[in-house]
């Protein structure tokens, strides 16, 4: 059956999250005299992702936008670095980093070669204040903004890729989860979506990301341009 819409994960398929949690805390600190491993810094905190939103997944905890979990997530990490001293104007606005992450380079590109042919929509577990500060940032045109403020869970719970297909009135084999990573396409595929593939193998840095998917898929991209390359677009 044909595609009539494709789901984007955001957070290292899209963007380049590594590198723009580095910069923006270099810019937002040093200027203060505090000079650190920013990108080590960007790892630890986005090493508490996971752990961050599962008491939601699980129910211990009731939903809660991502921004609230990557704030609780900065304040695990602020002391590692020795950051604890960090007034509450600089901690909101470190926060903000998120939302000034910039695209791979064949994001822009890709994307507008796809929606020609598709319906196009992040599917993340980014809150969408996020996606609409990085969409205008990067120059992304979607056609809805989904995922977990609309499933109000986060992935890969049932529920979030099963409201994304619901809220366009598509079936799941006429959606496509596009994603840098195996778990997110495994549990896409579970639900009676297809799957796609991109390589991001610098995301965690240099040779530190999924050069190829460790799950089965219907398509193994090499980036978003190869990807509109076999999808005709």
């Amino acid at each position: 059956m044909p595609l009539k819409a494709l789901f984007f994960d955001v957070f290292g398929t899209l963007v380049d999250w590594r590198t723009g949690v580095a910069c923006e805390a270099q810019r937002l600190l040093e200027p203060r005299g505090l000079s650190r491993d920013w990108p080590a810094f960007a790892d630890a905190w986005r090493g508490e992702y996971q752990a961050g939103m599962e008491p939601i997944r699980s129910g211990a905890m009731p939903f809660v936008p991502l921004d609230a979990i990557h704030r609780r997530m900065l304040e695990a990490v602020l002391p590692r670095f020795g950051l604890d001293d960090l007034d509450e104007e600089m901690r909101a606005e470190l926060n903000l980093a998120w939302h000034r992450l910039d695209a791979w380079p064949d994001v822009p590109g890709g994307l507008t070669r796809l929606r020609q042919n598709f319906l196009l929509a992040p599917v993340s577990n980014g809150n969408i204040a996020i996606q609409v500060d990085l969409a205008r940032r990067n120059g992304f045109i979607f056609d809805a903004i989904l995922g977990s403020e609309v499933a109000r869970d986060y992935k890969p719970k049932p529920i979030v890729y099963q409201s994304a297909v619901a809220t366009l009135n598509l079936q799941p084999e006429d959606c496509l989860m596009v994603a840098a990573h195996s778990y997110d396409l495994e549990a896409a595929a579970r639900h009676g979506l297809r799957t796609a593939h991109v390589a991001r193998p610098n995301e965690h840095g240099p040779g530190k990301g999924e050069a190829r998917p460790s799950v089965p898929v219907d398509i193994a991209a090499a980036d978003l341009e190869a990807l509109a390359d076999t999808l005709g677009a």
